[in-house]
């Protein structure tokens, strides 16, 4: 058998090992871009585009070289060919994502040329995505009041001791607030739980439309909700407190042919931050809290 025997029966192996890789290959001219191989894969996606720019022939709306071409990566200073460089590609023609191993390799005719093999990876990309979706979903949930969608205690001491690290930082002030629903027992004694669910939900839904953005509010416990107010002194908390106790007295709860208001108490902690703790906010408001229902409920007490 002659060389020249032995050379196309290497070329047509390799074409046949080529053309059974279930990933694209294709190799094109650093400089002109031209394909100047296309393996069945890329043929059957995109057609017999061999001699071809890759840019016009693999891309949709090629107007020239693509911007996020590797060749600069394939080549050192020399103008030598470096390690294979692997990334990750959102096609623009078919939209599918491949990961691709792009190399500098010499090519039959001495030139350097552009080596690349693309393996979709479509499939396995939306697997993480909704895996991502998923785990961000149950951190969520794992943070969120199941009825009222406000922030649990666990998240608002994670979020709550995080504003007051920075607000010790710059020795900024700070307030407390812990709200209870005045004779709560009551409605749920009186009206059944599902009534005293609406209740809570309602109040919740007036705190939340009340306060800011930066403000951290959460459902506690049972009837007890707790608002963490950076930046916010004593009088400006009192005000916020005395609003939104008349709003939520405001609301009406209808039960069958029932309706009633209900009510609820205040206690107010503040203090510009330098060595105090949540903790020790909480204990203060509570305690203004407890002075509160002590008084006859549906009023807001502040701290000593």
């Amino acid at each position: 058998m002659t060389d020249e025997s032995n050379t196309d029966l290497s070329y047509q192996c390799l074409t046949a090992v080529l053309d059974g890789l279930d990933a694209l290959v294709y190799v094109s001219d650093m400089d002109t871009r031209k394909l100047l191989y296309i393996n069945k894969y890329a043929r059957d996606m995109w057609g017999d585009v061999q001699g071809e720019t890759c840019w016009r022939a693999l891309q949709k709306d090629g107007k020239g070289p693509c911007s996020f071409c590797t060749n600069e990566y394939l080549l050192d200073e020399n103008g030598q060919p470096t390690d294979a460089y692997v990334w990750e590609f959102q096609n623009t023609d078919n939209h599918q994502w491949y990961q691709c191993h792009d190399q500098a390799i010499t090519w039959l005719d001495g030139r350097i040329v552009r080596l690349e093999i693309a393996t979709n990876i479509t499939q396995l990309k939306n697997a993480a995505n909704q895996l991502l979706i998923a785990t961000k979903h149950a951190e969520e949930l794992a943070n969120k009041d199941a009825l009222t969608s406000l922030k649990n205690r666990r998240a608002f001491f994670e979020q709550g001791n995080q504003v007051f690290k920075q607000a010790m930082r710059f020795q900024h002030s700070m307030s407390v607030i812990m709200i209870d629903i005045d004779h709560f027992k009551n409605i749920n004694d009186n009206y059944g739980h599902s009534v005293g669910d609406t209740a809570l939900k309602i109040i919740a839904n007036v705190l939340q439309s009340t306060i800011r953005e930066i403000d951290i509010l959460a459902r506690i416990g049972g009837e007890e909700f707790a608002l963490i107010l950076p930046e916010t002194d004593m009088h400006e908390a009192h005000k916020l407190a005395e609003r939104i106790r008349l709003k939520i007295a405001d609301k009406k709860i209808t039960h069958k042919e029932n309706v009633f208001h209900v009510t609820s108490s205040f206690g107010i902690s503040s203090c510009i931050v330098v060595n105090q703790t949540l903790e020790e906010m909480l204990i203060k408001a509570d305690d203004a809290l407890y002075i509160a229902k002590k008084k006859g409920r549906n009023q807001v007490k502040t701290s000593i």
